[in-house]
């Protein structure tokens, strides 16, 4: 029998909830989330935080990972351009989830499952290699220098992510806030990634098959300019 593992505390800055939800979305979230599920996540279910079965789960096809996937726009467009690709998208913002089913259902797509909740439950029983492709896209900038530990691209949420991403597996980020970009640089590196940038471009112009998410319209918007950001896991 498994052991059951000690819970790390954890604090989770953000909002799980907005405005009140419209009863369609209420009724999407009571009879189609839990089919979309990757399995045991949370620790009341899974204390011994067991490994999902991904090949299992998705019938052996490469799993890509999106870490805040806000209202889905973007997970949506890459199930859908990739269908002999599974993706599992992790957002604790049920607003955003509710979005995302609405968007799944119109565009009649199969291949993702969804966490909603902290990622960092979800790499907790991520297989370790087990993930081809990962995006970070407009994360929560966390502006104020205190609240710079709170950003994604901390040890804290790098060292679980590279576990579980396997050798020569491709990591995204994207942002529009400097200092982001600047602790992006210091930090994923020193997780075990290398930049695949060689020129300008690479940073400044999006990926051939991006799809512009509504954090990114606004901050064009507001005169801000997105970076786009590869990273190749190291072997």
């Amino acid at each position: 029998m498994s052991e059951t593992r000690d819970r790390p505390h954890r604090y989770f800055y953000g909002r799980f909830k907005g405005k009140q939800l419209r009863p369609a979305q209420k009724t999407r979230l009571d009879h189609e989330l839990a089919g979309l599920s990757p399995g045991a996540v949370g620790w009341e279910e899974n204390p011994q935080r067991r490994p999902l079965d991904l090949t299992a789960l998705f019938a052996g096809r490469p799993v890509w990972l999106e870490v805040g996937f806000g209202s889905g726009e973007h997970l949506v467009h890459q199930a859908a351009r990739n269908p002999d690709v599974s993706i599992i998208g992790a957002e604790p913002y049920i607003n955003g989830v509710a979005a995302l089913l609405g968007k799944i259902q119109r565009a009649g797509v199969t291949n993702l499952a969804v966490h909603p909740g902290d990622a960092r439950d979800l790499m907790d029983v991520l297989p370790e290699a087990s993930i081809a492709r990962a995006f970070l896209l407009y994360p929560d900038p966390w502006p104020k220098r205190r609240h710079h530990r709170r950003r994604f691209v901390t040890p804290e949420h790098l060292g679980p992510l590279a576990r579980a991403m396997a050798p020569g597996a491709v990591l995204r980020v994207a942002t529009d806030i400097p200092d982001y970009v600047r602790q992006t640089l210091e930090q994923v590196p020193a997780a075990g990634f290398e930049w695949l940038a060689e020129r300008p471009r690479d940073w400044r112009e999006p990926w051939d098959d991006w799809l512009p998410t509504r954090y990114e319209r606004k901050a064009l918007r507001e005169g801000r300019v997105p970076h786009y950001l590869t990273f190749r896991r190291r072997g």
